[in-house]
């Protein structure tokens, strides 16, 4: 029997939804299979055996999400590499999808989930994903960037060098946060400073796109050396863009699952650009990749890629490869078998 290490929570904007991923996770795991360890990462990057029951903890209200990880046991990392043979990783943003855990279970020498240490380093970075995505040759949105030195040394150059390089709307985001935390539309000046000093409080990098007024397409890859595409989704959201509430409070958001009306063509170059682009960062394992699709040009953009996407049962990732004809059960697994399939072939070399 595999003895599974769920690790969730920790110190991101998203620890509770790292939570509904793990619970959802751990009610699909074949339990003949496999000895399943929940450990959870408190807010401030405690490790914890969560030994309480995590079915039913599918929504940000349930009472017991809050309490689940901090009334538990500490756990030391010694004892973690001696009672998992696998880490399966759904920490969401910092600590999580950025390389440091998964450097850890590295040093550790466990295989795991998702892509490895520099894969996730710069694909949670937007600044360094779209680099390496334009050195690709891909298409992405015109942006720009500075950090929280540059704009507490001269704010108002910073806030200049964005309003001559991009027209109103923007959105700006701190670099390194999924989830849309921290996101803001801004449509003039005053919104444009408000929206920086907030982002501020989230990263010390910021990064500021045009708006681009298109349809927001997403696509699930899973694979290691040879990617596969699950179908392309619509996010159609009642708010001004897919922010954190659309994602997970609103009923009023809207997915078309697989998206309606795109072109045959359209399809195939979305599908090339994803799979394009999830080798250019080197992905591996899962990964969820975001675009934009311009009707009236026929252009796709590339806008960000997240390597540890959010995995509930209503999460977009796994209702995407639902409609493949993948189940959520058998997804997991398949997750778990690249994980090892790259482990072996590391260990191999």
């Amino acid at each position: 029997m595999i003895r599974l290490g769920l690790i969730f929570g920790g110190r991101s904007g998203e620890h509770e939804i790292s939570i509904l991923s793990a619970a959802s996770i751990a009610g699909a795991l074949d339990r003949s299979k496999y000895e399943v360890i929940p450990i959870g990462i408190d807010k401030n990057g405690k490790w914890r055996k969560v030994t309480a029951d995590m079915n039913g903890i599918t929504s940000l209200d349930n009472p017991r999400l809050p309490k689940l990880i901090p009334q538990s046991e500490p756990i030391s990392f010694d004892e973690v590499q001696r009672t998992i043979d696998f880490a399966f990783i759904i920490l969401h943003g910092p600590y999580g999808e950025d390389g440091t855990i998964q450097g850890l279970f590295e040093m550790m020498d466990k295989p795991y989930a998702g892509p490895g240490v520099v894969s996730s380093a710069v694909s949670m970075d937007k600044i360094f994903t779209k680099d390496i995505w334009i050195r690709a040759g891909l298409p992405v949105c015109k942006h720009v960037f500075f950090t929280a030195f540059d704009y507490k040394t001269d704010g108002e150059a910073q806030i200049d060098l964005i309003e001559k390089s991009l027209p109103y709307p923007v959105f700006v985001k701190p670099a390194n946060l999924g989830s849309s935390v921290g996101i803001t539309k801004a449509a003039n000046h005053g919104e444009l400073v408000l929206a920086v000093e907030k982002a501020l409080k989230y990263d010390r990098r910021i990064i500021v796109e045009e708006g681009i007024d298109g349809r927001e397409l997403e696509v699930a890859v899973l694979g290691n050396e040879v990617p596969e595409t699950g179908a392309i989704g619509e996010i159609m959201p009642e708010n001004e863009f897919y922010d954190y509430e659309a994602k997970y409070s609103s009923s009023d958001t809207k997915l078309s699952i697989p998206a309606e009306n795109v072109p045959a063509d359209i399809e195939e170059k979305i599908y090339d650009i994803v799979k394009r682009a999830y080798r250019a960062v080197d992905g591996e394992g899962f990964s969820r990749v975001d675009t934009f699709y311009v009707e009236e040009t026929g252009e796709v953009f590339l806008n960000e890629i997240n390597t540890l996407p959010g995995f509930t049962n209503f999460s977009m990732f796994p209702s995407l490869w639902k409609a493949k004809g993948v189940e959520y059960s058998d997804l997991v697994e398949r997750i778990i078998d690249l994980g090892f399939e790259r482990y072996n072939a590391k260990n191999n070399r």
